[in-house]
């Protein structure tokens, strides 16, 4: 096909992954051209298929959204990354731009939508959803918030390392926080990356020390 955007979807969910596709398959402007299941497969396609625009989850396994557009913008500069996730706290949105992404949407936006913001984004645009683009330039600026410990670490992330300081396993922390097991191993697999961490136990020593974890502890 001449003309058209190459499209790399990643996502760990397939009924997302499938459906997106499905809606962007017969448009005459857009060519998918890979499908990823998780941040590892992505990359390795991304270098293989050599899209234009690469669709991308936050939170999959083998290698977090995040850090697989880091990789994928390093070895294309000219690639498009455009993050669709169900998240949109301040953390996200600010690592995804640190890492090279060009906008970010959630998922549940319009078809129309994420079309315009993949042509967008393949011209060299910079697009964000209705819900998150009030707040772009509060997130951005900075004196918007004070510096938090590992800003490279989502809000997220930082809740959950909070508590791995103050003594808590995965089932605990899932409890308290309302999520799955899977998803507090996940992050507790992005954090241990990010701070190029060999262990929990350093990661323990290092928050402590950066003044997380001071709550209550477990006896």
């Amino acid at each position: 096909m001449t003309g058209t955007i190459r499209v790399l979807i990643a996502d760990d969910h397939p009924v997302f992954r499938d459906g997106l596709a499905s809606l962007l398959e017969p448009l005459p402007t857009i060519e998918v051209v890979a499908r990823a299941a998780d941040g590892a497969e992505a990359v390795a396609l991304a270098a293989e298929r050599r899209p234009d625009v690469v669709v991308m989850d936050v939170q999959m396994p083998e290698l977090n959204g995040i850090e697989a557009t880091r990789r994928i913008v390093a070895d294309q500069p000219d690639v498009g990354v455009l993050v669709i996730t169900m998240g949109e706290d301040d953390g996200t949105v600010l690592s995804a731009l640190r890492a090279g992404a060009r906008g970010y949407l959630r998922k549940g936006a319009e078809q129309d939508e994420i079309v315009r913001a993949i042509t967008t984004v393949h011209g060299g645009g910079v697009v964000f959803g209705a819900s998150l683009a009030a707040r772009i330039a509060e997130v951005l600026a900075p004196t918007s918030r004070p510096e938090r410990p590992f800003p490279e670490l989502t809000e997220r992330e930082t809740e959950i390392l909070d508590r791995i300081a103050a003594g808590r396993n995965n089932a605990q922390i899932a409890s308290e926080l309302f999520l799955s097991p899977k998803t507090i191993r996940n992050n507790v697999t992005s954090i241990l990356a990010k701070l190029q961490a060999t262990d929990r136990a350093e990661v323990i020593i290092r928050a402590r020390d950066a003044g997380l974890g001071t709550g209550d502890r477990p006896d």
